[in-house]
């Protein structure tokens, strides 16, 4: 998605868990590149060090389509997905994520730089929607406590 600053857009990138809808990645650029979707999806790898092959859904754009994209996934085990044209469901999740900081954070805010944007939505990610912000999908729990009481139940067996 992109917010609005007196420097320019800034645009976001993020890879949301589908488990807990936990943001595990995320980036901030100038500019909406490949390098933009990259730096979030290694932050997501980072964060998570994923055992297995994890599918990872995009949208169409062609960010997604570049070699550079296609050998990052090759070379993490991951395994790329794109629906066909038209097909918002596969994207859903995503798309609420940016209305949500949108509506809840950024509404019709201009921020005068960039890096003004990127420390608001660090905080709102970070501070507040990962280990705070109640979800319907996930019992009512923020991203956080669901994914603990998922690993705790786990431990209990």
């Amino acid at each position: 998605t992109y917010i609005r600053t007196h420097e320019g857009w800034l645009y976001l990138s993020v890879v949301i868990d589908l488990f807990s809808r936990q943001v595990v990645g995320w980036s901030m650029k100038s500019r909406m590149t490949t390098d933009l979707a990259l730096d979030a999806l290694l932050a997501a790898v980072w964060r998570r060090k994923p055992q297995g092959v994890v599918m990872v859904h995009s949208d169409q754009g062609s960010q997604f389509s570049s070699a550079d994209w296609q050998s990052f996934l090759k070379a993490n085990h991951l395994e790329g997905s794109m629906s066909r044209r038209g097909n918002c469901h596969d994207n859903a999740v995503a798309e609420s994520f940016f209305q949500l900081l949108k509506r809840e954070r950024i509404k019709r805010r201009v921020y005068s730089t960039r890096e003004a944007a990127r420390s608001d939505v660090f905080d709102y990610i970070e501070m507040f929607y990962n280990p705070r912000r109640r979800h319907s999908t996930s019992d009512d729990l923020s991203p956080v406590e669901y994914e603990r009481r998922y690993t705790q139940s786990l431990t209990g067996v």
